[in-house]
């Protein structure tokens, strides 16, 4: 039997980035027809597609609110709008580190409140945003860390303020990718702060090479995935892909710096040959 599925993407990037090559054959290897489609696209057919797929749609954060109710007229989402709309607001950090997991710290700055700055090196973002756009690194606070701040609220947006963990300049960032609930592979990320924007302006360049998590580094992993599915009431089964990025804080314990449930890309690249594979039955899965 022949099944439909629609990688959501966006119009700038109307194929995501290429990492999803190798997924293509894997997919139609069991009965899947696949093809892309802006998310915005109005005559895309999204509600007769059998599964669409969160890919690249990347250009969501100025527009959060129409691409959640985009997600919400979508019959069968991978993952699912309940997920998405819990996921694209980066105060879920908070919730996790509530929940036990370790966590790099973060405190949330809503528009108008003011801030007690660390004291060391600091990064301030907005909770909605993606591909490290809008994120910047501070040696202390000041007019600069001020001005930052001022201008995302000024954008009717929240600010995240998170101690800067100095190992990611030695060692960078690890990304552990899970199908279906079940671990796959992982890869490293090195830092992108003050890098090149992408051609399509939508994220910043990244320089990503297959890893071997530790096996504390996937524990923590692991606990993030769990407690994430508990606050959202759902199986980890029930996410058809998550991607949980890791750095060492000073202690050189592992602690969760994002937990990937809407769009991430998943780093087939960088991964074993039997990855797509993986991807492939987890789709499957999604329809059993």
């Amino acid at each position: 039997m022949t099944r439909t599925a629609i990688f959501a993407a966006c119009s700038a990037m109307p194929e995501g980035d290429g990492d999803e090559t190798a997924v293509l054959p894997a997919l139609a290897d069991l009965g899947f027809t696949v093809r892309w489609a802006a998310w915005d696209d109005p005559d895309a057919g999204f509600a007769s597609a059998d599964l669409v797929v969160l890919r690249a749609a990347w250009d969501y954060p100025p527009r959060r609110e129409e691409f959640l109710g985009w997600c919400e007229t979508v019959p069968v989402l991978s993952n699912p709008a309940t997920v998405v709309r819990w996921n694209t607001d980066k105060a879920y950090l908070v919730e996790l580190l509530d929940s036990g997991v370790p966590t790099v710290p973060s405190t949330l700055v809503e528009p108008g409140e003011q801030v007690r700055w660390p004291g060391r090196p600091f990064v301030v973002k907005p909770t909605v945003g993606a591909g490290s756009r809008g994120v910047a690194k501070f040696a202390a606070g000041g007019p600069d860390a001020e001005a930052h701040l001022r201008a995302l609220h000024e954008d009717g947006l929240t600010a995240l303020v998170q101690p800067y963990q100095s190992s990611v300049d030695t060692q960078g960032e690890i990304a552990l990718v899970f199908f279906g609930g079940v671990y796959s592979h992982a890869f490293t990320k090195s830092v992108q702060l003050g890098s090149e924007v992408d051609t399509a302006g939508l994220y910043l360049e990244e320089s990503l090479a297959a890893a071997v998590p530790a096996p504390q580094v996937r524990a923590v992993a692991e606990d993030a995935l769990d407690a994430a599915c508990t606050l959202l009431g759902i199986l980890r089964a029930e996410l058809l892909y998550a991607r949980a990025d890791l750095v060492r804080g000073d202690d050189g314990r592992p602690l969760v710096l994002e937990l990937e449930l809407t769009e991430p890309s998943l780093g087939f690249r960088q991964a074993d040959p039997g990855a797509p594979l993986r991807f492939a039955s987890a789709v499957r899965q999604q329809l059993a």
